[in-house]
């Protein structure tokens, strides 16, 4: 396991991830890490986060982005190796002006498909899209919440069509590593609670509750997850161990 060690220009409390140039996210102030698998239901559906070994997610330590480290979700280096070309090519218009709205009874739905994370929790009852046209039902409507607030990626975001106040659970500041085991794979980081995400270059991305950063090196969206470690099926061996 590679640590690494940075100067701080800011103050020590703020929690931020740095996205270095071909190289891991460096991590600033403590930040709790841990495994994060995503649970079927009984129709194989993804419907429940189980919480799985913790790390030690202390300031001054390096996750790694390529997907080839051996001390996953640690970097080890080995993007020096394999040559990783970490260019970040995410857009940085804001959530709102990247979205696209779909209108039911009582809610709104946001969906900027471009952060899609492939998963899956928009899909129980018939897909998240289709339950918004009859939200005018209280037990479709608080499905519908659910599913949106289960999207780790911040792609779904409800809001309430009366008062337009957006429908979102505050997350605690964190990291969760996730694992898919029902599609056989592991998936990006999971950062949550609005902890600041840095470019290479000091410029920041929009600060969000929900996001998630690629760790199998091949988004075409990064740092951003796109799905891609579902195609690649992307394997850190964590939950073999």
């Amino acid at each position: 396991m590679m640590q690494m060690r940075f100067h701080m220009a800011e103050s020590a409390q703020e929690r931020k991830l740095v996205v270095s140039k071909d190289g891991p996210y460096l991590v600033f102030g403590d930040i709790p890490v841990a495994i994060q698998v995503i649970t079927p239901d009984n129709d194989g559906m993804s419907w429940e986060w189980k919480e799985g070994k913790t790390f030690e997610g202390k300031s001054g330590c390096a996750l790694c982005r390529c997907g080839h480290s051996k001390a996953s979700p640690f970097c080890d280096g080995s993007h020096t190796r394999f040559g990783f070309d970490g260019r970040e090519t995410a857009s940085r218009v804001p959530y709102a002006r990247q979205a696209e709205t779909t209108e039911g009874p009582t809610l709104v739905l946001s969906d900027a498909e471009e952060l899609c994370a492939f998963a899956r929790f928009c899909d129980p009852g018939g897909k998240i899209w289709s339950l918004i046209e009859k939200t005018d039902d209280p037990e479709v409507r608080e499905l519908a919440i659910r599913e949106a607030n289960h999207c780790p990626a911040g792609r779904l975001v409800l809001h309430d069509k009366k008062t337009h106040r957006e429908i979102e659970e505050p997350l605690p500041p964190s990291i969760g590593v996730v694992e898919d085991p029902a599609l056989g794979c592991s998936g990006p980081l999971w950062v949550r609670g609005g902890i600041a995400i840095e470019s290479h270059d000091g410029k920041r991305y929009e600060k969000r509750n929900r996001v998630t950063l690629c760790r199998c090196g091949t988004s075409d969206n990064k740092p951003f997850c796109n799905g891609a470690h579902a195609s690649v099926k992307f394997n850190d061996g964590l939950l073999n161990k």
